[in-house]
């Protein structure tokens, strides 16, 4: 990878496949970064390294004013082991079962998945992936909830940006019916351009430059102990499948709580 012999994504799904993660399984699937931070222009400047996104900080510190309320939640805290309110900076996860299927709610067998984990029916409209950049806006500054990165099919797959299937997936608050995937505007509402842009930039010099930063993050040594505190990058204890031992909880209430909070939220990928 470094003599780029190998693409960045070949790279990134190698070390996925490292940590334990695999397409087989939601809740550990394979996780990719957001690269660009630029949703809004009619032409991607790919020489431009404002148009990307800070590889070095994990999504919750994209911006300064919410890093640091992350950072004061953090503090606020005392750390208290096994306790659901645990010293951390994020009680969510970036990537986890629904993230995935909703990623993905316009394929099969996704939107089965999708509609199994939300107890039967679709999200409400307006929480539903709607738009590319309506979810980075959420995922990089809006939503203290929501940290989200990406997956794999956004740099190969322009299927799953468009509703093929004619689902109803319902009206949102302003009366915009919800269909095809908006597609920032250097895309030209084309899901092929879109995919081929984006695969572009996870291959530019800027990423390739800077991505073992985010690998360190998510797949290295920034992903706990001080290292991670530092960086702004802790997780709820319980997304750290090393770190609890289900066979030495006695009690079945606690044990079904946990597994209930990894299924529903994700978990941290081994590290490499």
């Amino acid at each position: 990878w470094q003599k780029r012999e190998i693409s960045n994504f070949d790279y990134l799904m190698y070390l996925n496949t490292l940590a334990g993660r695999s397409y087989n399984d939601y809740m550990q699937y394979p996780v990719f970064p957001w690269v660009l931070a630029d949703y809004h222009s009619k032409i991607l400047n790919l020489t431009n390294p404002h148009t990307f996104r800070d590889l070095s900080k994990p999504m919750g510190a994209q911006s300064l004013q919410r890093k640091h309320k992350f950072i004061q939640r953090y503090n606020e805290v005392e750390k208290s082991e096994g306790d659901l309110s645990a010293q951390c900076h994020y009680c969510t996860h970036y990537s986890s079962a629904i993230i995935v299927a909703s990623y993905l709610v316009r394929m099969e067998p996704f939107t089965q998945t999708f509609c199994s984990l939300q107890g039967g029916s679709f999200d409400v409209a307006d929480r539903m992936f709607h738009s590319v950049k309506s979810t980075w806006e959420s995922a990089s500054r809006d939503n203290m909830s929501d940290v989200r990165e990406l997956i794999p099919e956004f740099f190969y797959l322009p299927e799953f940006l468009t509703n093929a299937n004619h689902f109803e997936l319902g009206c949102m608050q302003d009366g915009t019916v919800l269909g095809d995937v908006q597609l920032p505007p250097w895309a030209d509402g084309n899901p092929h351009k879109f995919i081929h842009l984006h695969r572009q930039a996870l291959e530019s010099d800027y990423v390739s430059a800077h991505l073992h930063r985010w690998i360190d993050l998510i797949f290295g040594y920034k992903q706990h102990g001080s290292a991670a505190v530092e960086a702004v990058n802790t997780y709820h204890p319980y997304f750290y499948g090393d770190k609890i031992n289900l066979n030495n909880i006695k009690d079945p209430l606690i044990k079904s709580t946990i597994l209930g909070f990894i299924s529903n939220f994700g978990q941290i990928p081994k590290q490499v």
